[in-house]
């Protein structure tokens, strides 16, 4: 895998997941060859679901391939090892990635305030039931009450 081969996107995946301590020790364990997840996860004295989400962002990053086989015993073995790869850092590399994060930021933000005006017309929409639903109550306990001293009177 080669910089040039990679867009603004997979390079900002590919530097999220280079940047943090289990996923490099991760990969400098799996430099030494293929291994399964739980012998993997004794080398590194890592619990397996914490092991398990570091190399899940690792191969969404390209950087590891998994392959599930089943061991002597029938018993099946997921095997993890790092794909060969050399990058090539360069202002123009960083300029795509970067223009790129800045697309998703504003389509997060954006997303935000859309669910955020969303929740407010739910918010005012339930206020607004609430209210009706009160003063419709309010109306029949008047019309009951009126029922009420109609009833006595006749009686």
């Amino acid at each position: 895998m080669a910089t040039s081969e990679l867009s603004g996107y997979d390079l900002l995946r590919v530097l999220g997941a280079l940047n943090h301590p289990h996923r490099l020790r991760i990969l400098a364990t799996l430099a030494g060859g293929r291994n399964y997840v739980s012998r993997l996860a004794r080398e590194l004295s890592m619990n397996r679901p914490l092991l398990h989400m570091h190399l899940q962002r690792l191969e969404a990053a390209g950087l590891v391939v998994s392959a599930l086989e089943l061991s002597d015993d029938g018993h099946a073995m997921r095997y993890f090892e790092v794909v060969p790869f050399a990058f090539e850092l360069t202002p123009q590399h960083i300029s795509s990635a970067l223009i790129i994060w800045q697309l998703a930021t504003t389509v997060r933000a954006k997303s935000l305030l859309a669910r955020e005006h969303a929740y407010r017309e739910l918010a005012e929409g339930a206020a607004n039931a609430q209210a009706k639903t009160a003063e419709a109550l309010n109306q029949l306990q008047l019309r009951m009450a009126a029922v009420e001293k109609l009833l006595r009177d006749v009686g």
